[in-house]
């Protein structure tokens, strides 16, 4: 059983290797594809429908697009995508290093389909999920102030996303670093939400194909993909709106709002319901393509290396 329980677990470290180089070039390669979109989904969410030009609200993601263009270049589309792109190694290494970890420990509690139950599944997206918040948020606020940086007159630009964690870190200091952490750590509910999610709509795919969850079609893996990202997405979308506006803030003499609660109440007041779904659809139009790609590009790319560390080319 040693020999076994070594093999396992060797495996096991293999796999997880395997499955943080796959998961971080399918998330660099979404990002970038994307990327504009972010940048008006995080400006809509601080700044509201102020962000867009008068008279052109019938079509925000066209109007906002051609402001952007006309104001700062091509190079205002493309706001935080180096931030965003360094989070996503650390963000998807520390998010699959804990979610098969926790898997792995969780394996006990199966359902009658033998597969990992929903509760178990729950419990080890939602760790990763915070291992992932806490390990990420600082490059996060950079991203965010990045893309609004060229809203805010008067303020002096950030140069790059590694002159921003500096000024940052020594104006603001771990504050700033870790501001809007809070929500962060409310959006597990997301992952909580969208893993087990692919999970499942995976597994009954696999029946309808009668194969299993690792050889099922891209098709499916795209269809899995994007299911659960759509219901998480809609379901936790509010926290976004706050975190967003909280990272966004800074370490200003006139701060807008003075906590999360703080937020909640002030965009509820001002702006009802919509308040905490601004740049929702724009935010769905990013994010479900992304997660088609990264998923889909990741189990496949998984395959593919796993294939060949099984049956290795000799020489």
């Amino acid at each position: 059983m040693v020999d076994g329980e070594s093999k396992i677990h060797h495996r096991s470290a293999k796999d997880i290797a395997i499955d943080a180089g796959a998961g971080a070039a399918a998330g660099a390669i979404s990002a970038t594809f994307v990327c504009p979109l972010d940048v008006i989904k995080t400006r809509l969410q601080v700044h509201g429908l102020t962000s867009v030009p008068s008279g052109r609200k019938g079509s925000l993601i066209v109007s906002s697009l051609e402001e952007i263009v006309k104001n700062e270049g091509i190079k205002g589309m493309y706001r935080g995508l180096s931030p965003t792109i360094l989070a996503l190694l650390p963000t998807w290494a520390v998010s699959f290093t804990v979610y098969n970890k926790l898997k792995s420990l969780l394996k006990s509690h199966v359902d009658d389909d033998n597969q990992l139950s929903i509760g178990a599944t729950i419990i080890a997206a939602s760790g990763a999920g915070a291992a992932t918040a806490i390990a990420t948020n600082p490059v996060w606020v950079v991203k965010t102030r990045l893309q609004t940086q060229g809203m805010r007159p008067g303020v002096v630009p950030y140069g790059n996303a590694f002159s921003a964690l500096k000024r940052i870190a020594h104006e603001e200091g771990l504050r700033g670093l870790y501001s809007g952490l809070l929500p962060s750590l409310a959006g597990i509910s997301h992952v909580a939400i969208q893993f087990p999610t692919y999970e499942r709509v995976k597994y009954y795919l696999a029946r309808r194909e009668n194969t299993t969850v690792d050889k099922i079609s891209p098709g499916s893996l795209v269809a899995s993909s994007s299911i659960s990202k759509v219901l998480a997405s809609l379901l936790t979308y509010p926290h976004e709106v706050v975190r967003s506006r909280l990272q966004e803030q800074g370490h200003s003499s006139i701060r807008q709002y003075t906590g999360v609660i703080d937020c909640i109440k002030k965009v509820f007041y001002k702006e009802g319901v919509p308040g905490f779904y601004r740049g929702c659809i724009t935010n769905l139009l990013r994010t479900t393509p992304a997660a088609v790609i990264t998923f889909t590009s990741y189990e496949m790319i998984g395959r593919f290396l796993r294939q060949n560390a099984a049956n290795p080319i000799k020489t």
